[in-house]
């Protein structure tokens, strides 16, 4: 049973950073891809990176390199999202999500590939 539990959203002023974390369980011995996405109010849900399991290799958003930074900690079993430079247009709910498998192009980002999700963590930026 695969959970995904996100934390260290909150409030921050604009220029400034959060770390967000995500505890990732149920996958034992297999491959997966797990990525953050965001959604603001009245808008779709969009990928923002994603990163695979076994090897590291990470994937963006275009309009978002630079600014944020995915990473993982395996021991951890534990998923982080670094945003800098944060701006008014990041606030949004941010979520985890993960699914299993090994991808021959690399992790997708678009949210539609993913079929296990976390619960979200708010982000406002001010």
């Amino acid at each position: 049973h695969v959970q995904l539990v996100e934390s260290g959203g909150g409030s921050v002023q604009a220029g400034g950073s959060l770390r967000l974390s995500c505890l990732v369980s149920g996958y034992t011995n297999v491959n997966y891809c797990v990525g953050w996405f965001r959604q603001a109010p009245g808008k779709e849900r969009e990928g923002v990176a994603s990163i695979a399991s076994d090897d590291g290799i990470t994937a963006y958003a275009d309009s978002l390199k630079g600014r944020f930074t995915i990473s993982q900690d395996n021991a951890k079993n534990t998923l982080y999202l670094q945003m800098n430079s944060l701006k008014s247009v990041d606030t949004a709910m941010y979520y985890c999500a993960a699914v299993g498998g090994t991808w021959s192009e690399g992790c997708p980002v678009a949210p539609h590939y993913y079929d296990h999700w976390g619960q979200g963590t708010q982000v406002t930026v001010s």
